[in-house]
């Protein structure tokens, strides 16, 4: 009889049964259970590759070349992540340009310190604009509604006295700020400075019983300008200098501060300042030599002298590309016109340079001061009239349409008059409107915009369509646009709707007149806007 015993075959070494590798399992997940973080040490590991942490443990370099594809306040947002993003924000390429736009308000301070703490050591174009909170004509704040009965007009006066006092002390502190900052950056190119002293005047005069005041040893003034000429006199590298109306920061000796080798390279002056007294200039003829690299100057229009004209005439100088001069009628009531260039002072200086444009703007100028200024051979491209107590003339708007017609691609009319019922006429005792014949000369006109002159509605209609699609804007305002009896008359057809629809059919796109002239810039805010667009202009080369 055969016996078969099973015999059990043996194992290799280190394998295990299935009964086993779930005993040894089971055993695990215990053991990791009773102890304290390790389960959480397991997760922190398995994290690595996930979001959180991952995002953290990036190198600083490549979390700022991700921060280089994202705007700014996309970029403040990413860098509330994390402690080791906010360290990276604030890296120097990341701001190589910084724009700012303050109102003149205290709150705004702090925002500005750490700001200009963080990048004033190493921006390289630096940008700011100083506006206030809201025109200090009277409106807004706590005393207007006060009863001007007896004592009414006193209250009022003293709250608004109160008003300015602080602006004008605020003001003073954050163009404090701004220029300590950036005392010792050695880095800067473009500097461009506007304070918008127009906030800070009554009557086109900046009173200095406010100054006197808020600095009444004229400390913190003289600490400004000796501030903006040591920021001068430390720069390298510096190609644009740009200072409209910053109440006298820049004063007839700021200049001298620059080196004669950033002179010599600079590329854009622009020193704009109706506020200098008496007949002294922010420049003069002899310090202009000094600046043969320029390409875009712009100046209050009694400082650029005859002189000047012969000076950017020099064959060491290169051709001037683009040229903006600011007439206000404070600077024509102190400064004389006889020193302005003459005609032919003007075609050598096109001579020079073919290529060069002129912006004008006109602040309050008699048509008898224009017709001095309007000299046939400026190459004028655009031309701004703002006016409060004087009014344009046709004769004016005329002599432009046929003397700038080759070059005049803008032209800007507003008025700023009370009696908005009596609007004046161009085209009174005159047999064709001069604002159609503006059209019609000016083959290349694209930006048309009126307000305080009286425009008839088939004089629009006419404009439209002899400009076409190439006036790219035109905007009048509706209190402007006047209808006349017969289509007033005419039952069959609203003259309004009628309006609309053929100035968009000449224009080729869709048009209406402004409702809202608190909307236009232009017209609440003209010198923000001269000296925004004297910025593009300049930087259109």
């Amino acid at each position: 009889m055969l016996l078969f015993l099973s015999v059990p075959q043996p194992r290799p070494p280190g394998t295990r049964t299935r009964a086993a590798a779930a005993r040894v399992a089971r055993w695990r997940r215990q053991r990791l259970r009773g102890r304290p973080g390790a389960g959480s040490r397991r997760r922190g590991r398995m994290a690595l590759c996930g979001q959180a942490a991952g995002a953290a443990s990036l190198p600083s370099e490549l979390i700022v070349h991700i921060f280089s594809f994202l705007s700014a306040p996309d970029r403040l947002r990413a860098s509330a992540s994390c402690s080791h993003w906010r360290e990276c924000l604030f890296y120097p390429a990341l701001w190589p340009q910084l724009r700012i736009s303050l109102r003149v308000s205290p709150a705004e301070q702090p925002r500005l310190e750490f700001l200009m703490r963080k990048c004033g050591w190493f921006v390289r174009e630096l940008r700011v604009e100083f506006a206030a909170e809201n025109y200090l004509s009277g409106g807004g704040g706590p005393g207007d509604g006060a009863n001007p009965g007896v004592g009414g007009e006193e209250v009022e006066a003293l709250q608004l006295s109160t008003r300015w006092l602080e602006v004008l002390r605020t003001y003073l502190e954050l163009v404090l700020c701004v220029l300590i900052s950036i005392r010792n950056n050695r880095n800067l190119q473009k500097f461009s400075l506007f304070g918008d002293i127009s906030v800070l005047q009554q009557q086109g005069n900046l009173s200095n019983t406010y100054l006197s005041k808020v600095d009444p040893d004229g400390k913190k003034i003289k600490q400004i300008q000796q501030l903006f000429e040591e920021i001068l006199s430390n720069s390298r590298q510096l190609k644009w200098l740009s200072c409209g109306f910053m109440l006298e920061i820049v004063t007839p000796t700021s200049l001298s501060s620059l080196s004669n080798s950033i002179a010599n390279t600079m590329e854009h002056l622009s020193l704009l300042d109706n506020n200098i007294p008496g007949n002294s200039t922010l420049i003069s003829a002899v310090e202009l030599e000094r600046f043969v690299n320029l390409h875009s100057l712009a100046l209050d229009f009694c400082d650029f002298t005859a002189e000047m004209a012969r000076v950017l005439t020099d064959s060491n100088h290169v051709p001037l590309q683009r040229l903006s001069l600011l007439v206000h009628n404070v600077s024509v009531m102190h400064k004389s016109l006889d020193n302005m260039p003459n005609d032919e002072h003007w075609k050598a200086l096109s001579r020079k340079s073919t290529s060069l444009r002129v912006y004008i703007m006109a602040f309050d100028i008699k048509s008898e001061d224009m017709l001095k200024i309007m000299k046939p051979s400026i190459p004028l491209e655009r031309i701004h009239f703002d006016s409060y107590i004087t009014c344009v003339s046709g004769a004016i708007v005329d002599l432009i349409s046929r003397q700038y017609d080759k070059f005049l691609t803008h032209f800007i009319l507003m008025n700023d008059v009370i009696d908005t019922s009596g609007f004046p006429d161009l085209s009174d005792n005159r047999n064709e409107d001069p604002l159609v014949l503006l059209a019609w000369r000016c083959t290349k006109l694209s930006l048309l915009a009126i307000h305080g002159y009286t425009v008839w509605a088939h004089n629009l209609i006419a404009i439209a369509r002899l400009r076409g699609p190439d006036l790219k804007v035109l905007e009048v305002t509706e209190e402007s646009i006047d209808f006349d009896q017969g289509e007033l008359a005419d039952q069959d057809v609203d003259p309004v709707h009628n309006l609309i629809e053929q100035v968009s059919l000449g224009l080729g796109q869709p048009w209406h007149a402004v409702m809202d002239i608190e909307s236009l810039s232009v017209f609440t805010e003209p010198n923000r806007h001269f000296y925004r667009e004297m910025q593009s202009f300049s930087e259109g080369i």
